[in-house]
């Protein structure tokens, strides 16, 4: 059985509308959605013994979502991730879209899909948000009619995601959500506080006593100390402690400015890494069935890498701190090659030891861009008065490939009038 309540989140700035809050509660999940872009609050999920706590970063008045702020339980679009320079070409026409992340357009440009308002209807399970794009919209091609649809089921959210185009344009759509399994008590306030201050007594102490080092030991023993002391079984500043699976045996290497590499001589090409058949490079307008890969492929391969040996080889669980650790990586915000179909098929596997709780993704999507949070930097002030530290949640991103549109050996991202973008991503929670 799943409860709908509905009921106001806030008032836009200068009479612009009114953001609404849906909250779809079953036996096991607690979900609040807002109409400002489709966006996850707060999901309450139960711990092993039977506490429920919230495992979303974000905030609790709207005007956190007003600011800029890192597209936290955000849908975001027309098209997810990056897309190379801005630019791109549609039936040998160019198009130039808002660059709003260093040269690249990211997650739909200056005003994507995450900072508009969306029309709701309620369902007996869930809730349904509609929205049409105009033609030219952040440099987009085309009108595109587009629907998300959040139902509940026990332990398990179902996000769907449909679109439909006047025109030819790049789709590609997904939910922004960070995770921490441990979940967000109120004492994170009092934690987030003190190693604040104990951060600047340990500053003061190092400048105004330097020789004291021998003894004081490694920077940063005193808000470590805050943690350990006022850290409580559930709730956790970062998600080191945090197990994780993904079921892809390859990635995409990324350039400095996070944008897929593109290696005529590598050997780790989108065909030898998924063995595709048939090939998705022979698909014509119009045709629905694709020819048989050529003997020789047309295009150089882009840069597809084997997780194999590497630190990107997460088919098996790893604790994710002593991964970084290990391979002395500052975090993950790659897409991971999935192997499935469009059918539903396994994506990642998320396990909190501390909490017991378990989040498993399954996806129709051939990607996933898993993030760690590399960004956050503890300057934005979420719920129960929080701070966001680097680190301190993880992404889940199903999606198709970054700059997809410019690479066509990549998964096609193109929808043509007449077709439906539609795919679905499950978030199943359960405890272990």
């Amino acid at each position: 059985m799943v409860s709908v309540t509905r009921a106001v989140f806030g008032d836009l700035p200068s009479g612009a509308g009114t953001v609404e809050k849906f909250q779809l509660q079953s036996d096991l999940l607690k979900v609040d959605i807002i109409s400002w872009g489709c966006t996850i609050t707060a999901l309450e999920v139960k711990d092993r013994q039977g506490r429920a706590s919230d495992v979303v970063l974000g905030f609790a008045e709207l005007e956190g979502y007003l600011q800029k702020q890192p597209y936290f339980g955000a849908v975001v679009g027309r098209v997810a991730n990056r897309i190379a320079k801005g630019t791109f070409m549609v039936d040998g026409k160019e198009y130039k879209l808002a660059v709003n992340n260093g040269p690249n357009s990211l997650h739909g440009g200056v005003r994507g899909f995450d900072k508009v308002v969306w029309t709701p209807q309620v369902l007996s399970n869930g809730v349904q948000f509609s929205r049409i794009s105009p033609d030219g919209e952040e440099g987009y091609p085309g009108e595109l009619k587009v629907w998300v649809t959040y139902t509940l089921d026990g332990g398990e959210l179902m996000v769907n995601y449909r679109a439909q185009a006047s025109q030819t344009t790049p789709v590609n759509l997904t939910n922004h959500s960070y995770f921490n399994l441990a979940g967000q008590e109120h004492n994170m306030a009092l934690l987030n506080f003190f190693t604040r201050i104990l951060e600047k007594v340990e500053a003061l102490l190092a400048q105004f006593y330097p020789e004291g080092k021998a003894i004081l030991g490694a920077p940063g023993w005193l808000s470590r100390l805050s943690i350990w002391l006022l850290t409580p079984a559930q709730g956790s500043p970062n998600i080191y402690d945090h197990e994780v699976t993904i079921e892809a045996d390859a990635f995409l290497p990324v350039d400095e400015t996070l944008i897929p590499t593109v290696n005529a001589e590598t050997t780790g090409s989108w065909c030898e890494a998924l063995k595709p058949s048939p090939c998705p490079l022979s698909r014509k307008p119009g045709q629905s069935t694709p020819a048989p890969c050529p003997s020789t492929c047309p295009f150089p391969p882009g840069e597809v890498a084997p997780v194999q040996g590497t630190a990107f080889d997460l088919r098996k669980p790893v604790e994710l701190g002593k991964h970084l650790q290990e391979f002395r990586i500052h975090g993950f915000d790659h897409n991971f090659c999935l192997k499935g179909s469009k059918d539903k098929h396994f994506c990642a596997r998320v396990h909190h030891a501390g909490s017991g709780r378990v989040l498993e993704v399954y996806t129709t999507q051939p990607g996933v861009q898993f993030y760690t949070g590399n960004f956050l930097d503890g300057t934005l002030k979420g719920k129960s008065g929080a701070v966001y530290p680097k680190h301190s949640g993880f992404c889940l991103e199903t999606q198709s490939w970054p700059d997809a549109v410019n690479q066509p050996h990549f998964p096609p991202v193109l929808l043509r009038p007449g077709e439906e973008y539609d795919h679905t991503t499950w978030f199943k929670f359960s405890v272990a």
